[in-house]
């Protein structure tokens, strides 16, 4: 016995199979070359783009030794702009404008009204070791207790007027003896210092603002100073004569050296190729990468989708390179998302977010690194959601939803660490909204592209299949009032292949929007298909008595049935009913036929041209339009296990016929099929009580 040969894998085979790992025999949609040609160059291109700072980096910089000797050419102001930066830096550091918030202010005065009432509450006792605002000395309580209302009111008043002064001016956690210091000189219409009516009113207002703050720093306010000061402190300019000495060759280049020769021109800028190259390879990789996942997940991805997604990337990359001081990852990163997990599933969304975020071309730290995550957070969450919105509407509700929910996450974020070292400079509320603003602009311009991207990159999203769905679109329209008996056959596969796809756990919106198309190519002669003749009518093959030209016809049901779908527009995925519902079928009753003319007739010429079906979807649909019939055939008294068998029957016969071998049906999800179709069978055959139907009564002549 000759010893076998082991074959190892090649690296295609191994490929292939790792795509097609998620599920048996899936089928996998080959991308020509100039497809692939295409999408190379589009990679490319994000590459490009996303090393584009490295490719134009100065030879020279500060610190490092001067390759040769330079002298100024001619005389120059050449603004030190090491020396200007360093001066924001400092007044960054020091300046800060603050300004009074109402919100604290109006706390503060409550709490002062709140001891106001404590305080009388306490004069009103007559017991002395009552608790109040304040800790009274003696002469205080005899004070409190003797005065009149006329009096009580006065010193309110005077209270209340001296907490307004303070509270204008500004309260910054003071201490306590200064706090009573301050309410002290406010008071001085209240008599004596030392007197109670003036003493125990500053202690009253010492004690209600202690470790209190009515001041918040205003970040735009404070820019806005620093500027100024900036600009009256004169910006540093050094003054160059000609023929002086910039820099001696060897020597340590000094930042204003550099800026000198910045200024004359004398810095070359060319590629950082370390940098550049890891910076390129990176792109290139997640770009790969990306498409690789979307193929993993969805084999039948067509290379203008992936298209799309790179296409996006370039976009977003490029966008950031303009944009690069203002650019906000919540604009940026989450409308894209949304729009690609609607149109080719929430794996392919968050694959794009993860790239899109791995490129980001700065650094960020303190509060832009909390902004960032809070950003792909978000964007998990409307790709997470999106395959669930059934309607346009819905999606319009999660563009109000999502810049809502980003707007508290980045709210909640400045709170927590506003009193940082950062979070002095954090921004505000106001451009907090604003970006939450323009994030809902872009989603719903997002919202508003994708019925245009639908059309021009086939994509499908859940929304298209809801609406493709509704019978009053015009070819189901036409389809129910030319071949209203197709119509009922097709109503009938739908009840069938919904419940099938639900107990696999299919795509249930889309089988229902196939099947509801599967047969509109009857619709260019009605008339030659038995469920649309009339009783007493006779059968058009009969009168053709034409076996093979009736297999033509059968077979332009087909060909029509994609006509139409060109026609009318349907997406890729929907017209692919058309032909594999029926796959490489035989065509049995014409092919039995012929052969009693000519024994000799190939059984090719009686079978439909397929595809075979290549999707679980397709499959299912198949099974119920060969088991429909079948089943509406089965009399009323037929037991649950007859069905069944029926069933399985026919199924079988599909399966060793080898329609089923790409649809990546397991025998498991096959059996599973077979339980549903014959769980809608039962609710087909319930039984109904007769009613008794009195009889018309015969009126005299």
């Amino acid at each position: 016995m000759p010893a076998s040969v082991v074959r190892l894998p090649t690296l295609n085979r191994l490929w292939q199979s790792w795509l097609r790992s998620e599920s048996p025999q899936r089928p996998l949609l080959r991308w020509s070359m100039p497809h692939k040609a295409a999408l190379l160059m589009s990679c490319f291109a994000v590459a490009i783009i996303s090393s584009w700072p490295w490719l134009f980096q100065p030879n020279l910089n500060p610190g490092l030794p001067a390759p040769f000797e330079a002298r100024a050419p001619r005389d120059a102001r050449v603004v030190d702009s090491e020396a200007q930066e360093q001066r924001r830096s400092q007044l960054v550091q020091s300046t800060f404008v603050q300004v009074i918030d109402q919100q604290e202010t109006t706390r503060l005065k409550k709490r002062l009204e709140r001891n106001l009432a404590e305080l009388e509450r306490v004069a009103r006792n007559s017991d002395a070791g009552r608790i109040g605002p304040v800790n009274l000395n003696a002469e205080e309580q005899i004070w409190l207790q003797a005065r009149s209302q006329q009096e009580r009111k006065r010193w309110d008043m005077a209270i209340r007027r001296a907490s307004e002064r303070m509270l204008s001016q500004g309260l910054n956690n003071l201490a306590l003896e200064q706090l009573q210091e301050a309410a002290a000189i406010q008071l001085a219409d209240l008599g004596e210092q030392n007197g109670p009516a003036r003493s125990l009113s500053s202690k009253l207002l010492a004690s209600t603002y202690q470790g209190s703050s009515n001041l918040r720093t205003d970040p735009a306010l404070s820019q806005r100073l620093i500027e100024e000061l900036i600009t009256k402190q004169d910006i540093p300019i050094i003054e160059v004569r000609r023929g002086d000495l910039i820099t001696s060759k060897g020597e340590p280049i000094s930042p204003r050296a550099y800026a000198v020769l910045n200024h004359f021109g004398l810095v070359s800028r060319g590629p950082e190729w370390g940098p550049l190259l890891s910076r390129f390879s990176t792109a290139l990789a997640g770009c790969g990468v990306m498409l690789l996942i979307m193929r993993r997940e969805r084999p039948c991805l067509e290379a203008r989708h992936g298209l799309l997604a790179v296409g996006l990337l370039l976009v977003t990359q490029a966008s950031k390179l303009w944009f690069v001081p203002t650019v906000s990852p919540l604009a940026v990163i989450v409308p894209p998302t949304l729009l690609l997990a609607q149109g080719l599933g929430t794996t392919c969304g968050l694959a794009w977010m993860a790239v899109e975020s791995l490129l980001w071309p700065m650094p960020v730290n303190g509060l832009g690194e909390g902004r960032m995550i809070i950003a792909c957070a978000i964007a998990a969450v409307a790709a997470i959601y999106s395959r669930r919105l059934r309607s346009r509407a819905q999606l319009l509700q999660m563009a109000f939803l999502l810049p809502l929910g980003a707007l508290l996450a980045e709210w909640l974020l400045l709170s927590a660490g506003g009193s940082g070292a950062w979070g002095r400079f954090a921004p505000n509320g106001n451009e907090l909204l604003s970006e939450a603003l323009l994030m809902g602009i872009l989603l719903m311009l997002a919202i508003l592209l994708i019925p245009i991207l639908e059309t021009s990159f086939g994509l499908l999203t859940r929304a298209r299949l809801m609406e493709l769905a509704d019978q009053e679109r015009p070819l189901l329209r036409r389809l129910s009032s030319e071949a209203p008996g197709t119509f009922e056959h097709t109503l009938m596969i739908c009840g069938l292949a919904e419940e099938g796809a639900r107990a696999i756990g299919a795509d249930v919106d889309l089988i229902r929007t196939g099947a509801l198309y599967h047969d509109v190519g009857k619709l260019h002669a009605p008339q030659w298909f038995i469920e649309n003749q009339v009783e007493g009518e006779k059968n058009p093959h009969d009168q053709l008595n034409n076996p093979i030209a009736s297999a033509e016809v059968l077979q332009a049901h087909v060909d029509e049935g994609l006509k139409l779908a060109r026609r009318y527009r349907l997406p890729r995925r929907v017209a692919d009913f058309i032909p594999e519902h029926q796959g490489t079928l035989k065509m049995g009753y014409f092919l039995h036929r012929a052969r009693e003319l000519d024994p000799s007739v190939p059984e090719k010429n009686f079978r439909y041209r397929g595809p075979i079906p290549r999707s679980r979807e397709t499959g299912i649909l198949m099974l119920a339009d060969g088991c429909e019939a079948c089943l509406r055939s089965l009399p009323p008294n037929t037991s649950d296990s007859k069905a069944h068998s029926t069933v399985k029957r026919i199924i079988e016969e599909r399966q060793r016929d080898g329609q089923l071998n790409k649809s990546s049906l397991s025998r498991a999800e096959v059996e599973l099929v077979v339980r549903a179709f014959v769980r809608v069978w039962r609710r087909m055959r319930h039984r109904r009580i007769p009613y008794p139907i009195p009889a018309q009564k015969a009126f005299p002549d």
